[in-house]
Protein backbone atom coordinates (compact mmCIF):
# COMPACT_ATOMS: atom_id res chain seq x y z
CA UNK A 1 0.00 0.00 0.00
CA UNK A 2 1.98 2.95 -1.31
CA UNK A 3 0.21 6.27 -1.69
CA UNK A 4 3.03 8.62 -0.80
CA UNK A 5 4.55 10.93 -3.39
CA UNK A 6 7.73 12.94 -2.87
CA UNK A 7 6.97 16.71 -2.64
CA UNK A 8 7.87 18.59 -5.78
CA UNK A 9 8.75 22.05 -4.44
CA UNK A 10 11.07 23.53 -1.79
CA UNK A 11 9.31 23.71 1.55
CA UNK A 12 6.89 21.02 0.47
CA UNK A 13 5.57 18.31 2.71
CA UNK A 14 3.69 15.06 2.29
CA UNK A 15 2.28 12.30 4.49
CA UNK A 16 1.17 8.82 3.54
CA UNK A 17 2.20 5.20 3.36
CA UNK A 18 4.94 3.16 1.72
CA UNK A 19 5.30 -0.61 1.48
CA UNK A 20 7.39 -2.01 4.33
CA UNK A 21 8.53 -5.49 5.28
CA UNK A 22 5.61 -5.93 7.72
CA UNK A 23 3.02 -3.98 5.73
CA UNK A 24 2.31 -0.30 5.24
CA UNK A 25 4.62 2.18 6.96
CA UNK A 26 3.33 5.64 7.85
CA UNK A 27 5.76 8.40 6.78
CA UNK A 28 5.97 12.19 6.96
CA UNK A 29 8.28 14.05 4.54
CA UNK A 30 9.24 17.70 4.86
CA UNK A 31 11.60 19.58 2.57
CA UNK A 32 13.82 22.56 3.39
CA UNK A 33 12.90 25.97 2.05
CA UNK A 34 15.80 25.90 -0.38
CA UNK A 35 17.47 23.20 -2.42
CA UNK A 36 17.71 19.92 -0.53
CA UNK A 37 21.25 18.55 -0.58
CA UNK A 38 20.27 15.18 0.86
CA UNK A 39 17.86 13.60 3.31
CA UNK A 40 17.83 12.41 6.92
CA UNK A 41 15.61 9.70 8.41
CA UNK A 42 14.69 10.15 12.09
CA UNK A 43 13.57 7.20 14.27
CA UNK A 44 11.19 7.53 17.22
CA UNK A 45 11.44 6.23 20.80
CA UNK A 46 10.05 2.97 22.15
CA UNK A 47 6.68 2.15 20.57
CA UNK A 48 5.53 0.26 23.64
CA UNK A 49 6.14 3.31 25.80
CA UNK A 50 4.23 5.82 23.72
CA UNK A 51 6.91 6.64 21.17
CA UNK A 52 5.77 7.80 17.71
CA UNK A 53 7.00 9.88 14.81
CA UNK A 54 5.29 12.88 16.42
CA UNK A 55 7.44 12.81 19.55
CA UNK A 56 8.76 16.32 20.26
CA UNK A 57 12.43 15.29 20.18
CA UNK A 58 11.90 13.53 16.86
CA UNK A 59 10.03 16.49 15.43
CA UNK A 60 12.70 18.96 16.54
CA UNK A 61 15.45 16.73 15.12
CA UNK A 62 13.68 16.71 11.76
CA UNK A 63 13.32 20.48 11.91
CA UNK A 64 17.05 20.85 12.56
CA UNK A 65 17.78 18.72 9.50
CA UNK A 66 15.64 20.97 7.31
CA UNK A 67 17.30 24.08 8.68
CA UNK A 68 20.61 22.50 7.68
CA UNK A 69 19.36 22.15 4.11
CA UNK A 70 18.25 18.51 4.28
CA UNK A 71 14.93 16.83 3.65
CA UNK A 72 13.55 15.07 6.73
CA UNK A 73 11.58 11.87 7.03
CA UNK A 74 9.80 10.73 10.19
CA UNK A 75 7.97 7.42 10.26
CA UNK A 76 6.13 5.09 12.59
CA UNK A 77 7.72 1.73 13.27
CA UNK A 78 5.62 -1.37 12.64
CA UNK A 79 2.56 -1.61 14.87
CA UNK A 80 2.77 2.08 15.81
CA UNK A 81 0.17 4.66 14.80
CA UNK A 82 -1.20 3.55 11.45
CA UNK A 83 1.81 1.46 10.45
CA UNK A 84 0.98 -2.21 9.99
CA UNK A 85 2.67 -5.16 11.68
CA UNK A 86 3.61 -5.69 15.30
CA UNK A 87 6.47 -4.80 17.62
CA UNK A 88 9.61 -6.88 16.96
CA UNK A 89 11.93 -5.95 19.84
CA UNK A 90 14.11 -3.75 17.66
CA UNK A 91 14.88 -6.32 14.97
CA UNK A 92 12.21 -5.75 12.34
CA UNK A 93 12.24 -2.05 13.20
CA UNK A 94 15.66 -1.84 11.60
CA UNK A 95 14.14 -3.18 8.39
CA UNK A 96 11.39 -0.56 8.62
CA UNK A 97 14.12 2.09 8.71
CA UNK A 98 15.81 0.50 5.70
CA UNK A 99 12.53 0.52 3.78
CA UNK A 100 12.01 4.24 4.43
CA UNK A 101 15.65 5.03 3.57
CA UNK A 102 15.58 3.07 0.32
CA UNK A 103 12.19 4.43 -0.75
CA UNK A 104 13.34 8.00 -0.16
CA UNK A 105 16.53 7.50 -2.16
CA UNK A 106 14.64 5.99 -5.09
CA UNK A 107 11.81 8.54 -5.12
CA UNK A 108 13.71 11.74 -4.42
CA UNK A 109 16.93 11.28 -6.35
CA UNK A 110 18.72 12.63 -3.26
CA UNK A 111 21.51 10.96 -1.37
CA UNK A 112 21.16 9.80 2.21
CA UNK A 113 22.84 12.42 4.42
CA UNK A 114 22.33 10.70 7.75
CA UNK A 115 20.33 8.58 10.14
CA UNK A 116 19.06 9.81 13.48
CA UNK A 117 17.08 8.47 16.39
CA UNK A 118 15.88 9.15 19.90
CA UNK A 119 16.18 6.52 22.65
CA UNK A 120 14.94 3.17 21.23
CA UNK A 121 15.10 4.76 17.78
CA UNK A 122 18.73 5.74 18.28
CA UNK A 123 19.66 2.09 18.83
CA UNK A 124 17.90 1.13 15.58
CA UNK A 125 19.66 3.93 13.70
CA UNK A 126 23.05 2.94 15.15
CA UNK A 127 22.63 -0.72 14.21
CA UNK A 128 21.64 0.13 10.64
CA UNK A 129 24.51 2.63 10.34
CA UNK A 130 26.95 -0.08 11.45
CA UNK A 131 25.50 -2.79 9.21
CA UNK A 132 24.87 -0.72 6.08
CA UNK A 133 26.95 2.42 6.50
CA UNK A 134 25.62 5.97 6.74
CA UNK A 135 27.20 9.33 5.93
CA UNK A 136 26.41 10.57 9.45
CA UNK A 137 24.62 9.47 12.60
CA UNK A 138 22.84 11.32 15.40
CA UNK A 139 21.81 9.48 18.55
CA UNK A 140 19.82 11.17 21.32
CA UNK A 141 19.56 9.39 24.65
CA UNK A 142 21.13 6.21 23.24
CA UNK A 143 20.51 3.39 25.75
CA UNK A 144 23.85 1.60 25.57
CA UNK A 145 22.38 -1.08 27.84
CA UNK A 146 20.53 -2.37 24.75
CA UNK A 147 23.83 -3.80 23.53
CA UNK A 148 24.87 -7.09 25.13
CA UNK A 149 28.50 -6.62 24.24
CA UNK A 150 30.54 -3.66 23.09
CA UNK A 151 28.61 -0.78 21.55
CA UNK A 152 29.51 -0.82 17.84
CA UNK A 153 31.12 2.19 16.20
CA UNK A 154 29.83 3.05 12.73
CA UNK A 155 32.12 4.72 10.24
CA UNK A 156 31.72 8.42 9.70
CA UNK A 157 30.69 11.37 11.85
CA UNK A 158 28.53 10.55 14.89
CA UNK A 159 26.93 13.02 17.29
CA UNK A 160 25.68 11.57 20.59
CA UNK A 161 23.45 13.79 22.75
CA UNK A 162 22.54 13.11 26.38
CA UNK A 163 20.90 14.93 29.24
CA UNK A 164 22.97 14.36 32.37
CA UNK A 165 19.80 14.13 34.50
CA UNK A 166 18.29 11.38 32.33
CA UNK A 167 15.78 9.48 34.46
CA UNK A 168 15.07 6.67 31.97
CA UNK A 169 18.46 5.18 31.09
CA UNK A 170 21.71 4.69 33.01
CA UNK A 171 23.12 7.89 31.59
CA UNK A 172 26.44 7.80 33.47
CA UNK A 173 27.13 4.35 32.04
CA UNK A 174 26.04 5.43 28.57
CA UNK A 175 28.28 8.51 28.53
CA UNK A 176 31.26 6.53 29.84
CA UNK A 177 30.67 3.82 27.23
CA UNK A 178 30.66 6.38 24.42
CA UNK A 179 33.78 8.09 25.72
CA UNK A 180 35.65 4.78 25.94
CA UNK A 181 35.09 3.77 22.33
CA UNK A 182 38.26 3.62 20.24
CA UNK A 183 36.86 6.48 18.18
CA UNK A 184 34.42 8.29 20.47
CA UNK A 185 31.49 10.14 18.94
CA UNK A 186 31.17 13.89 19.22
CA UNK A 187 29.47 14.09 22.59
CA UNK A 188 27.05 16.78 23.76
CA UNK A 189 25.87 16.53 27.37
CA UNK A 190 23.09 18.93 28.33
CA UNK A 191 23.40 19.85 31.98
CA UNK A 192 20.33 19.18 34.17
CA UNK A 193 18.36 17.85 31.20
CA UNK A 194 16.16 14.78 31.51
CA UNK A 195 15.60 12.01 29.00
CA UNK A 196 12.92 13.89 27.05
CA UNK A 197 14.91 17.14 27.09
CA UNK A 198 11.96 19.19 28.34
CA UNK A 199 12.76 22.87 27.99
CA UNK A 200 15.96 22.09 26.08
CA UNK A 201 14.69 21.35 22.59
CA UNK A 202 15.96 24.64 21.17
CA UNK A 203 19.48 23.74 22.34
CA UNK A 204 19.10 20.30 20.79
CA UNK A 205 18.00 21.84 17.50
CA UNK A 206 21.03 24.14 17.46
CA UNK A 207 23.50 21.31 18.09
CA UNK A 208 21.97 19.10 15.42
CA UNK A 209 21.77 21.88 12.87
CA UNK A 210 25.44 22.70 13.40
CA UNK A 211 26.40 19.03 13.11
CA UNK A 212 24.52 18.43 9.88
CA UNK A 213 25.78 21.65 8.32
CA UNK A 214 29.37 20.69 9.15
CA UNK A 215 29.39 16.90 8.83
CA UNK A 216 27.28 16.22 5.76
CA UNK A 217 28.54 16.82 2.23
CA UNK A 218 27.20 19.61 0.08
CA UNK A 219 25.16 18.46 -2.91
Amino acid sequence: MTDLTWPDAPGGRASGFIDGPAGAVEVDIELPKGHARGFVVVCHPHPQQGGTKDNKVVYMSARAAREAGLASLRFNFRGTGNSEGSYDEGRGEQDDLRAVRDWAAAQSGLELAGLAGFSFGSAAALRVAVADGAPSLVTIGLPTGYFDHEVPRPPGPWLAVYGDADEVIDVARAITTCRELDEPPELVVLEDAGHFLHGRLTELRSHLQDFWQTDTPAA
